[in-house]
């Protein structure tokens, strides 16, 4: 990609340069796309580099960022990545308090609220933020809330940032040019902040050398798999490792990256993007599964039976493939009516040009995986934490194991620890825990990072997660269960959301079950339900309570008799990021244990 010093800045300077006619950021506007294309891209970043500075960030300064995805989003951190100020990501869900904790911890010196609903949240705290220099807004605050605050600190909205940087070009044409040449590998790009999901959250330093280390691994790997041809569908939230990654990608293969409307509207907005290669977390898919069995059930018999039959000849065709075989030309005609009929629908539903799909953040069940390859859709499963910078491990384009999350990715390197704990090396890793020496000393230690996950490699060289170190279940009668396993058969049963598993030091293992009312809603006539009913009536309904039994059921006939679930309790609300998801939509389970504590308790008198 480029030779010489590893830095975002001039990564960004040789895909600009080599492609500058090519389209690089997309966005929806009134259900179309409009583009900047790598010319027009670079500009929007000279624009707002200049205002940056002009407005008083100065190299090594850090800049915060508390917004929904958006272009706008990428853009100042471009901006900041390409004019050696830090970027501090924060998570557009956290509270108050979180927030406040993050900008100070930080030390950062401007705050980007996406709008008054984010600045509303930090109202209340910023007569705190001692460095705090000035606001900045995506969208234009009410005049009510920048009364609060405007005689205190300077006010931008990004309208104004685009005027005053369109200025000081005028001026000062080689302010980023400038920066690029001067910046340094070892200098902070960004401090990510992890969601955790105990305690206040860790803020893993990350430097140009390593982000632009995880580019390179990527680029290596793939080896020309990705071109300038494919498009991306960026959602994910920016504040997460993963996404902010995605929105990297078209620096290494000069692809589009298309920017959603918002989640809300992502199966719009993949049907106006059609993109070819999209990036998501399991959850994502654990929906479409649903949304598509779901349908299926409502169906008339002869649907219901035609999808199965489906199903029956995708598998048949596949494992005959897997099994370096050739189907025969009988089962070759039934596989392409099945496409023809059925399966075609599902991977038109999601745009009908999706070459990849690439799934991380937890792992995501293999039926999930199978379901969605029967209908043309390739699942790269991958494995990567905020420490390793996202991905640094892949299942290859050219054969996925299912159950794997493939195998690593350029100079990635792995051991394991005597109690089978993953052990990480690589240019590509954060350098420490900002003011955190202990916990830094505790997870990197002689050069390998310590990640608390659990996990072998298979004969063929794929990594195998199992559990996380410090979620495995261990019975009062010394017996080891690693809860992930069966947390993803739970998640290919329709009417289970979420689930969280009780045991470590019990007699025997319970569940707490998140439901989604949605999932219910064709069976609330036959159950005697209105729409309107909370979930505390849906929980305790009998009918549901026998349809959640039955699933469990169905689990455990895949269990040895010491890791089945004896009992369950159904929690009386919805899981979401208000309560008991992570941003990165994996679940809180110490919160939930907690929270219904009393529940658990009745499952063991």
């Amino acid at each position: 990609m480029i030779n010489g010093a590893r830095t975002i800045g001039r990564i960004f300077k040789f895909r600009s340069e080599r492609s500058p006619d090519r389209k690089a950021i997309g966005w929806i506007e009134n259900g179309e796309i409009k583009s900047f294309t790598f010319k027009e891209y670079r500009k929007q970043v000279e624009i707002l580099a200049s205002a940056l500075h002009k407005i008083g960030l100065t190299v090594g300064d850090k800049l915060a960022i508390l917004a929904q995805t958006s272009k706008e989003w990428h853009l100042l951190d471009m901006a900041g990545l390409c004019s050696r100020i830090c970027i501090v990501p924060i998570y557009p869900s956290y509270l108050g308090h979180e927030i406040d904790f993050i900008f100070c911890h930080s030390d950062s010196g401007i705050i980007v609220v996406e709008n008054d609903k984010q600045i509303e949240k930090i109202l209340p705290h910023i007569g705190n933020w001692k460095n705090l220099k000035a606001i900045i807004s995506i969208q234009e605050l009410s005049e009510e809330n920048v009364k609060k605050f405007r005689n205190t600190y300077a006010y931008f909205n990004y309208k104004d940032l685009i005027r005053i940087g369109t200025e000081e070009l005028k001026t000062h044409p080689d302010i980023l040019d400038n920066h690029i040449q001067n910046q340094l590998p070892e200098e902070m790009a960004s401090i990510i902040y992890t969601s955790g999901t105990t305690g206040n959250p860790k803020g893993a330093v990350i430097t140009h050398h390593a982000f632009a280390s995880m580019l390179m691994n990527i680029e290596k790997s793939v080896q020309g798999g990705f071109t300038h041809l494919d498009r991306s569908l960026v959602f994910l939230p920016l504040s997460h490792v993963m996404g902010r990654c995605d929105s990297l990608l078209p620096l290494v293969f000069s692809w589009q990256a298309v920017y959603a409307e918002s989640m809300e509207k992502l199966m719009e907005n993949i049907q106006v993007v059609q993109p070819t290669v999209m990036l998501a977390v399991p959850r994502i898919f654990e929906k479409i599964y649903e949304k598509t069995l779901s349908k299926v059930e409502e169906s008339n018999m002869v649907e219901r039976h035609t999808f199965k039959w489906a199903l029956h000849v995708a598998k048949n065709y596949f494992h005959k493939i897997d099994q370096d075989l050739s189907p025969s030309a009988s089962e070759l005609i039934e596989f392409k009516l099945a496409q023809k009929l059925v399966l075609k629908k599902i991977y038109n539903h999601l745009g009908g040009k999706i070459r990849y799909f690439i799934s991380g953040g937890a792992p995501l069940s293999v039926d999930i995986i199978q379901f969605l390859r029967y209908a043309n859709l390739t699942v790269l499963e991958g494995y990567g934490l905020t420490e390793t910078i996202a991905p640094c491990c892949l299942n290859p384009m050219a054969k996925q194991l299912p159950g794997s999350v493939g195998r690593p990715l350029g100079d990635v390197q792995f051991s394991f620890a005597e109690d089978g704990e993953i052990l990480i090396k690589s240019q590509a890793l954060f350098k420490e825990y900002y003011k955190n020496p202990e916990a830094t000393h505790e997870a990197l230690k002689d050069g390998w990072f310590h990640t608390g996950d659990i996990g072998e490699f298979s004969a063929e060289g794929y990594l195998k997660i199992t559990d996380r170190k410090k979620d495995l279940i261990k019975t009062s009668g010394g017996k080891y269960i690693a809860p992930q396993k069966i947390e993803n058969m739970a998640k290919t049963h329709a009417y289970i959301a979420h689930i969280v598993l009780i045991g470590d030091k019990r007699k025997f293992l319970t569940a707490l079950v998140g439901i989604e009312k949605e999932a219910f809603l064709p069976l609330l006539d036959e159950f005697g339900l209105t729409t309107d009913c909370s979930m505390a009536e849906l929980a305790k309904h009998e009918s549901v309570q026998k349809l959640i039994s039955e699933e469990i059921d169905k689990i455990n006939q895949g269990l040895a008799q010491f890791e089945s679930i004896k009992k369950f309790k159904i929690v009386p609300e919805e899981f979401s990021l208000e309560n008991f998801l992570t941003p990165s939509l994996k679940v809180k389970r110490k919160l939930v244990a907690e929270r219904y504590a009393d529940l658990i308790e009745a499952m063991y008198q």
